[in-house]
């Protein structure tokens, strides 16, 4: 038995009989054919596209029955067995089996096309279509059959010879059935449970894509439902349901505890229904595809959970769903905030939602007179669509009351049949097949608005609040309008699809003017902009592809609730609403850019500022600014443009903020965001219109300017052609410049008129008028203007009226030179005095000097700042060489030299010849003057510092050739020949020794050569000549070469000896400067070079208090000079002599004793004074021996208290240091040093002393007491 392709038609055969049986289902009624075939039919099969009807015979002939027109074609032999199996293709051809092992194929008439052998028993049969090329489009008709159960056989219907044969595994089990799906793919079921997918692409065929052992035992049956995109096997006691779409995931699985041995699996042609069939004669249908009704008033849904089940939910505000066992399977529902209504043909059953169990009330059911298309619910009517009317009436009420409130749309019979309809809180709409979309008022139940439509109106959905409606036309386009306002407010909606099948508005309350459009596909989400610049708009934000046989219910917040075919929701994120998924910046599906686009076009201000803040570059902060002046959000636009810095978009922004008109402030901000014409209509249309010509006149788009002062402002428009006429004076038109700088002039405005009539002038002379452009100039005050156009006039080659405005302006520059350019020289003289250019002052100068006046051509030259011609004209024909020589050594100039220097060696003046080549650089040309003359060391004089390694060197050989040892060594040194240089200075005689010696030592130190250091040192201790010399040569030496510790060793020699000469003075300053030297260097002092520079220093200061007076200072440091006498040998008497007189002086009567005694010796006694020896003697001879005891002082390193003049400390055992001014140790608490040589002083007696000195006792640099600054730590 078959089914035929409508599924009305069932065509049985019979083993025993020769009728073909025809059921039809639709008026149950059974029908016979007689086939008049002798042999028994073994076969039989419907077309799937045609009413044709093939019957196959145990002996191998065939029957094609056409239903529609009764004809039977007989068609004997067409194989030569029982045919067991076929299958008709899309285009009627017919492929048929037999157990004669072939196969073959026929037309719809008949006629065998193809007959081929197989190598076994073909028993199952598919055509299909397949790319045997991969590079073609083009796709051949395929032939594939089950061989034997083992092998898969394709061929194409068109190339029958050329086979593919597809082997599989043996653990497999036989093939018991297979079916084609998707883009040339093979799903197959083999009997020992495997479950196996492979691909037919040419350079894959036979791949296996998927291999799963479905059952564990057995597999009988495998069927595909392209619908629902499902496979399904069976097999043991299950039946498992694959996804097409991606096979490893197992949708659902079905266990029969009852049943061990399914047979055979089909599914409906719609996917709804699926059954299996058991070996014990047991059939079990299952529900796979319930039908998708589903509506949804404001956040609450109601879909259909199963078939007599209709679930009301509502997920947004939390409430518990509510499960509706429902009397018949519905085909149609409706829900309000109240209520809901399932029904089916013209019949509507009416439920109350109601807070306590189970949830709802069943309220009543009701007839109408009509099958019912859909129907609409409120809080208060129902609205049923039927037979192209409505039928609107109360849901709850007595049957009086609802007779009463009962009403039939449309009242007027030509507004056409009704389409479409809905309900909101207040409105029913509808929509009729003329066009016509009409507004009810529920309230009076009169129309409220009404608006005709070029084209018939397919359905209408209005938002929540019925102020704005979607409708669809017969055309497949869609539109949004407002009821209110339609002429005004009506748009079509962009890039929408003409496969929209319904329409739902956000109902979260930020999202008003959100709504999605859906297909079976795609969602696509718009936007209305109710408040812009441009006025009411409405964008596509974007599309959100839908996924399989889901279908939406609710949008709520960027989330759409849908149906899935199995009657589950599910939640569905728009990707036009990215921007709202939670997490880091990586988690975010798109980029901030397109996030920030998505939030803008969709008005989610609040959002875009914090994606800009989060991760927004400048550009994301710029496109957040301009979408907020965009949508008139002056306040949020003034926080964007604060945060990316645009300082005058903000003050801008403040000046137009609480600007209430619309019509202005959009003006503002269209002019804002450089959409001129906009803003200049948006200004016209508001309040101040003017706004518009200020707009326009700032923006020097003057002609605009012009025309709307016509209109607005007409006594602006002489200033408004002012400006214009500049700009066209600055563009070159002067034409139009000079016609607008005369519709200029008002006679009433001075400074107004006074630049017209200034542009009128210097237009008159661009345009070639120069009389009248001239005498307005003279007339006119203004310098500025004379400057300009005699400007225009040099440009037009008119220099005697240019000079003439130019010298009228007092621009002498200007004017002196078109008077040269006219040779007026004579005006030219008078202006003279006047001109400081250098240009105009050397033309004139030149002139002067063809003329022969060369004074007054040496004047113009030096005017003109032209040295060099004024120096020739003083040399060649003033014979003045005092002035050139003054004007060369004042300006330098190296071309003036070279004259000043050929004149002199014609006047044989060498030397100041050679200077002046020096001067001119032309040292070369110098030197050989300086040669040929004996002029070589007034060269080297003059040469200075300026010389090149080159001029050193020739200057050196030229005197060592001269045997000027002196001189050549000088500037061997200065080329860095420091070998050569050295032997000169080593050679030079007695009188010129002392300065080469410094000079060599000098040089040494420069040079850091060990060769020439070692050479110097042997000719200093005399290894070279026998002859050593002064130490303090080598002493210099060892500074310059800063070998400080040899230096020091040598400068206490030469100190001891200095001091033994009786030179003191010389003997302290090189002690200290040594001294200083290694202090600079962090090298140790030597004790020796200490103790040296300590008693020298006390025997000046002795010598300091003595002059001063003060004995007892003068003598305690005279105490200490000659306890150690030894150190002076030059002046024992008189130093000895000093002290004993001091300490007598200063009540030291001990000390001056035991000093005297030491006088008495017979080595001193007769050197002492005659004026002190009688004292002295009697000093000896009666002695006292009292003795003033000497103050103490704390060391400053340990504490403890020790006579000022000790320099040791006995309880810390260190050398104390010591005051510069007094010789004492220092006191930690009155501490101050020379801000010179920094050695330490007593802070008091430092400022005492230089109370009457001016110098610092150690280092003898001037100080006064400002400089001299108490330490404190």
């Amino acid at each position: 038995m078959d089914w035929d392709q409508d599924g009305d038609v069932l065509a049985v055969i019979a083993a025993k009989s020769r009728f073909i049986y025809l059921w039809d289902a639709s008026v149950n009624r059974t029908y016979h054919i007689d086939s008049g075939m002798r042999d028994r039919m073994s076969f039989i099969l419907w077309s799937k596209t045609s009413p044709l009807l093939a019957v196959g015979t145990v002996k191998g002939n065939l029957l094609i029955y056409n239903q529609q027109t009764l004809r039977k074609i007989s068609v004997f032999g067409i194989h030569r067995k029982k045919i067991t199996c076929g299958c008709w293709s899309p285009q009627n051809l017919l492929a048929l089996g037999g157990d004669d092992n072939t196969l073959s194929i026929s037309t719809h008439e008949g006629d065998t096309v193809r007959q081929t052998t197989l190598g076994g028993r073909p028993s199952e049969i598919h055509f299909s279509l397949m790319k045997m090329d991969e590079m073609s489009t083009k796709e051949d008709t395929i032939v594939s059959v089950s061989v034997d159960k083992k092998i898969l056989m394709l061929f194409s219907v068109n190339d029958p010879d050329n086979r593919i044969e597809l082997t599989f595994q043996r653990h497999y089990g036989n093939i018991v059935s297979y079916h084609w799906y998707g883009d040339g793919y093979i799903l197959l079921g083999f009997s020992h449970g495997y479950f196996v997918v492979i691909s037919t692409h040419i350079n894959k065929i036979g791949e296996e894509l998927y291999q799963a052992r479905n059952h564990k035992n057995s597999l009988n049956s495998v069927t595909i439902s392209p619908t629902l995109n499902k496979a399904a096997s069976c097999g043991d006691n299950s039946i498992k349901l694959h996804e097409l779409s991606e096979l490893k995931d197992m949708s659902n699985v079905v266990h029969f505890d009852e049943e061990t041995s399914l047979d055979q699996l089909s599914w409906t042609h719609d996917g709804q229904l699926l059954a299996v069939s058991t070996q014990k004669g047991t059939l079990h249908v299952f529900l796979t595809k319930l039908p998708v009704l589903v509506d949804s008033f404001g956040t609450r849904v109601a879909y259909l959970t199963s078939l007599l089940e209709v679930t009301v939910s509502n997920q947004v505000e939390g409430e518990t769903p509510v499960a509706i066992e429902v009397d018949v399977e519905p085909t149609f529902i409706a829900v309000g905030p109240y209520h809901v209504a399932v029904g089916m043909n013209n019949r509507a059953w009416f439920y109350a939602l109601v807070d306590h169990e189970p949830g709802f009330n069943k309220l009543k059911d009701f007839e109408y007179l009509g099958t019912i298309a859909r129907m609409c619910l409120n809080s208060v009517y129902a609205a049923a669509l039927f037979e192209g009317k409505v039928q609107l009436h109360m849901i709850e009420g007595k049957c009086q009351e609802e007779k009463n409130q009962m009403k039939l749309f449309p009242d007027d019979e030509r507004k056409g049949r009704i389409l479409c309809h809905a309900l909101t809180a207040d409105f029913l709409y509808y929509g009729t097949d003329s066009g016509h979309v009409e507004c009810v008022f529920l309230e009076n139940w009169k129309t409220a608005s009404s608006y005709c439509h070029s084209a018939g109106v397919r359905s209408v959905f209005p938002d929540l609040n019925g102020t704005w409606l979607v409708f669809t036309d017969d055309q497949n386009s869609g539109f949004l309008f407002s009821p209110v306002n339609s002429k005004d407010w009506f748009f079509e909606l962009p890039g929408f699809s003409p496969t929209v099948t319904g329409v739902l508005w956000d109902n979260w309350h930020g999202n008003k003017g959100v709504f999605v459009a859906y297909d079976n596909d795609k969602v696509y989400t718009y936007a209305l902009h109710k408040s812009t610049i441009y006025g009411p708009q409405v964008v596509l934000v974007g599309s959100t592809a839908l996924l399989y046989s889901q279908k939406p219910l609710l949008l709520h917040n960027g989330e759409l609730t849908c149906q899935t075919g199995d009657g589950k929701t599910g939640k569905l994120a728009l990707s036009t609403h990215s921007f709202l998924k939670t997490g880091t910046s990586t988690d975010l599906p798109l980029g901030i850019s397109t996030q920030l686009s998505q939030a803008l076009m969709l008005k989610r201000f609040h959002e875009a500022w914090d994606l800009c803040k989060s991760a927004g570059s400048d550009t994301d902060w710029a496109e957040l600014g301009k979408a907020c002046l965009i949508h008139m959000e002056v306040d949020l636009a003034i926080r964007v443009y604060c945060i990316s810095g645009n300082v005058g978009m903000v003050l801008s922004l403040q000046g137009i903020q609480g600007t209430e008109e619309r019509n202005l402030l959009a003006g503002h901000l269209a002019m804002f965001l450089c959409d001129y014409n906009l803003a200049e209509t948006l200004y016209l249309s508001s309040s101040c219109p003017a706004a518009a010509l200020e707009m326009r006149r700032d923006l020097l788009h003057w002609d605009n300017a012009l025309m709307l002062a016509e209109r607005l402002a007409e006594d602006q428009i002489p200033f408004i052609s002012k400006e214009y006429a500049i700009h066209l004076d600055f563009i070159g038109d002067y034409v139009n410049a000079l016609t607008h700088y005369e519709k200029g002039i008002t006679h009433n405005n001075t400074e107004h008129d006074k630049v017209c009539q200034a542009g009128v002038a210097r237009m008159s002379i661009r345009m070639g008028d120069i009389r009248r452009g001239v005498a307005q100039v003279i007339q006119h005050p203004s310098r500025i203007l004379k400057k300009e156009c005699g400007a225009i006039l040099e440009n037009m080659k008119q220099f005697s009226e240019a000079a003439q405005l130019y010298e009228k302006g007092q621009y002498y520059d200007e004017a002196a030179s078109a008077y040269i350019c006219c040779k007026n020289w004579a005006k030219l003289g008078e202006l003279l005095p006047h001109v400081s250019s250098p240009k105009i002052h050397l033309q004139y100068a030149k002139a002067k000097e063809a003329d022969g006046k060369y004074k007054n051509a040496a004047q113009a030259y030096e005017s003109a700042k032209d040295w060099n011609n004024m120096i020739r004209v003083l040399l060649d024909h003033l014979n003045n060489p005092e002035e050139a020589v003054r004007v060369v050594r004042e300006t330098q100039s190296i071309d003036g030299a070279k004259m000043v220097a050929r004149f002199f060696l014609r006047l044989n003046d060498f030397a100041a010849a050679i200077s002046f080549l020096v001067l001119s650089q032309c040292k070369d040309e110098a030197f050989d003057v300086a040669q040929q003359h004996g002029q070589v060391e007034v060269y080297a004089d003059i040469i200075g510092s300026e010389a090149t390694q080159e001029d050193y060197q020739s200057i050196a050989v030229y005197f060592e050739g001269e045997k000027k040892h002196l001189q050549a060594g000088k500037f061997f040194q200065k080329c860095g020949q420091y070998s050569r240089a050295l032997k000169h200075f080593l050679k030079c005689p007695n009188t010129e020794d002392d300065l080469a010696v410094e000079m060599a030592i000098e040089m040494v130190g420069q040079a850091k050569d060990g060769s020439l250091t070692n050479q110097l040192t042997d000719y200093l201790i005399g290894e070279s000549d026998g002859m050593p010399k002064d130490a303090k040569y080598l002493f210099r030496l060892y500074m310059a070469l800063q070998q400080y510790r040899e230096a020091s060793q040598t400068a206490i020699i030469i100190a001891t000896e200095e001091r033994c000469a009786g030179n003191y003075r010389y003997a302290h300053d090189l002690l200290l400067s040594t001294y200083r030297e290694l202090q600079a260097q962090k090298i140790n002092i030597p004790a020796e070079m200490a103790t040296d520079l300590m008693i020298l220093h006390s025997y000046l200061l002795g010598k300091i208090y003595v002059k001063r007076g003060d004995h007892l200072k003068g003598a305690r440091m005279l105490v200490r000079v000659s306890n150690n006498i030894s150190k002076f040998p030059a002046h024992v008497v008189p130093i000895l002599t000093s002290t004993v007189i001091e300490c007598h002086r200063a009540g030291l009567k001990n000390s001056a004793f035991n000093f005297g005694v030491m006088l008495m010796r017979p080595e001193y006694r007769n050197e002492i004074d005659t004026k002190c020896r009688k004292k002295i003697e009697a000093m000896v001879r009666h002695p006292d021996t009292s003795e003033l005891e000497e103050e103490t002082a704390p060391c400053p390193l340990c504490g403890f208290q020790l006579p000022e003049n000790e320099l040791m400390c006995s309880s810390c055992k260190n050398k104390l240091p010591y005051c510069v001014a007094t010789g004492r140790h220092m006191v930690k608490e009155d501490w101050s040093v020379c801000p010179h040589c920094e050695f330490p002083a007593l802070h008091s007696q430092f400022i005492l002393l230089l109370e009457t000195e001016t110098v610092c006792p150690m280092c003898s640099k001037r100080l006064s007491v400002k400089q001299i600054k108490k330490i404190s730590d």
